[in-house]
């Protein structure tokens, strides 16, 4: 398939997002040569900070392959926003309604044509202490099993120490000057999982193949190891539920 040309619109983008972004931070980019130069693939990138998207997709500009993300309906409604997501080509998601489907396909599409779709398989910021990777979903796994296109991990780090996740005010820290950091790794080898039925458990398994492959990255930008287990958001709210109700009937 043939790559899809970065067009007017993700130009304009650029020409909006990059001089602030090249003037304000620093950058520290990693992996580039691990960017197909043809056909479809998927991304797969951590999220710890409202900034990142744009972090991550100045890198990804600049390889040339620019990327469609997975991206909340609702900022499809906003007039300027809207406006720029849909001249570039972006999927809504449409969460638990009759059009949640619709991103699926448009993302195999998408893939089939030739081009790139980015997937934040953690689905929101990461409610990690310490910013790692949480446990994922498994949009990113079915598509990429299903199309059996190439899953490139991508981890990035330094957006979040501008603009904290989950921070009472969302306001940038930009000084000192920070870095912004992207890095890519090779795919994800995922060709155990393709001759099998996509079921729940095979699904999960390959998202943690895929999380693995994005921490795995993550911990070598950071130069620590990364915890032996994800942080799974569900199971933590899970436990202060028990422990409250526990304190509740003392």
């Amino acid at each position: 398939m043939s790559r899809r040309r970065i067009g007017f619109w993700y130009r304009l983008a650029a020409v909006i997002a990059k001089p602030p972004l090249v003037v304000l931070f620093k950058r520290d980019w990693r992996g580039m040569e691990h960017i197909p130069a043809e056909g479809g693939f998927i991304t797969a990138v951590n999220h710890n900070s409202y900034l990142d998207p744009l972090s991550y997709g100045h890198f990804q500009y600049n390889t040339g392959r620019v990327p469609r993300l997975l991206a909340k309906a609702g900022l499809f409604k906003t007039p300027f926003v809207g406006m720029m997501l849909r001249g570039t080509g972006q999927i809504p998601v449409y969460r638990e309604t009759t059009n949640a489907l619709d991103a699926f396909r448009a993302a195999v599409g998408a893939i089939e044509r030739g081009e790139c779709v980015a997937f934040y398989p953690e689905g929101t910021l990461t409610r990690d202490p310490d910013m790692w990777p949480m446990a994922g979903k498994t949009g990113a796994a079915r598509v990429a099993l299903m199309t059996k296109a190439p899953v490139i991990p991508v981890a990035q780090w330094g957006a979040n120490l501008a603009m904290p996740p989950y921070a009472k005010e969302n306001k940038l820290q930009l000084f000192p000057r920070k870095t912004l950091q992207v890095q890519a790794g090779p795919p994800v080898d995922l060709d155990r999982f393709y001759d099998k039925e996509p079921t729940p458990e095979v699904l999960r398994e390959a998202t943690e193949a895929i999380m693995a492959a994005i921490t795995e990255q993550l911990a070598d930008l950071r130069g620590e190891p990364a915890p032996a287990q994800p942080y799974d958001h569900r199971m933590a709210r899970a436990q202060q539920r028990r422990k409250a109700e526990g304190e509740n009937a003392k």
